[in-house]
């Protein structure tokens, strides 16, 4: 359905607004001081977690964007499980879901059937129920869930509060942006974009469900702004994350497309955000590319005391088998 795909300026998390952006639009919006909003939107974390009871809160999180595939259906899968993943970073369960839908009058009603069995897969898979939704019109197809969960808050995991030593494990390889931008394009490989496709549609449900038995400090999914300003975030001011550059995990073909200058928007608004905060002297420009590359429906960036690294890592090879250890000591803030 080549009209579904051509239709869309820019799709995936790639779209997202930049993070700089994004900052100076929320500083117009009034602060909460409710003792129960445990999260809010001004710490940038990746879902709002209110608390109802001593041993249970609410994490609230939505996410929706235009198609970045061809498959209506996959595009559902993919979606959904985009949104599910920010209730999974946050150490929660996902309870109910809420479709967001916009669709142009134009195109094959059976291609919105489609997306929305993608996303109701997904949904099932992870356990939780869907509940209704709201669509509209529109000129591009979009799709997306709000999501409900729960989470017990002496559990909760935020993206901020790494431990100095930590490790830091990533659980989904880099490269979706440029793969599917190499794919649109027409210059892709078949192989390299089913194998970007099967990352996306992975949930990180699986790689979460091990974060009881180890002490996790802080986890992040890596989406829109790239592996390098999550993880600036999850850094904050008081530490300084130093990767590993040969344990990132790559998709095959990407660092490829990379050095045939295959960039994409995305990519450059997060080069342009993050500025002089990241040292990449010793890095290729490939490299740079695919660590400032946009991922949709990416991995984990969980920050774990490094004494669990290792057995951490083995619990969640058994279903994310390309997860790495990508650095193995979290250090205080080098220039206080």
């Amino acid at each position: 359905m080549e009209d579904f795909l051509a239709s869309c300026t820019s799709g995936g998390c790639g779209a997202k607004i930049a993070a700089g952006d994004l900052t100076d639009y929320l500083k117009a919006l009034p602060t909460t001081k409710d003792p129960n909003l445990l999260v809010g939107f001004n710490t940038g974390d990746d879902a709002a977690v209110y608390q109802t009871a001593p041993d249970q809160a609410l994490v609230n999180t939505v996410d929706f964007f235009s198609p970045m595939v061809e498959d209506p259906y996959v595009f559902g899968t993919i979606a959904a499980t985009n949104a599910l993943s920010d209730i999974y970073a946050m150490g929660g369960k996902p309870l109910l879901a809420l479709n967001i839908t916009c669709f142009p009058e134009r195109l094959p009603k059976s291609a919105l059937s489609d997306i929305l069995a993608g996303g109701a897969a997904k949904i099932q898979e992870a356990g939780a129920i869907l509940a209704g939704g709201h669509s509209i019109y529109d000129h591009e197809p979009k799709y997306g869930l709000a999501v409900t969960g729960q989470v017990d808050p002496r559990h909760l995991i935020r993206n901020d509060t790494p431990k100095t030593g930590d490790a830091l494990i990533l659980t989904k390889a880099l490269g979706v942006g440029i793969i599917l931008a190499a794919d649109r394009a027409k210059v892709g490989d078949a192989e390299a974009t089913e194998i970007a496709i099967a990352s996306m549609q992975q949930l990180n449900k699986y790689a979460a469900a091990n974060f009881g038995q180890y002490q996790v400090h802080a986890c992040t999914d890596v989406t829109g702004f790239g592996l390098l300003a999550h993880g600036l975030e999850m850094a904050g001011d008081d530490h300084t994350l130093v990767l590993d550059t040969g344990e990132v995990p790559i998709l095959p073909d990407a660092l490829d497309f990379a050095k045939e200058y295959l960039t994409t928007a995305g990519g450059e608004r997060n080069r342009e955000q993050i500025g002089d905060r990241v040292d990449l002297d010793a890095i290729s420009p490939a490299l740079q590319e695919l660590l400032f590359d946009p991922q949709t429906s990416g991995g984990l960036l969980i920050s774990v005391a490094a004494e669990d690294a290792a057995d951490l890592l083995a619990a969640i090879h058994v279903t994310d088998p390309v997860a790495r250890i990508v650095a193995w000591s979290l250090i205080g803030k080098l220039n206080p």
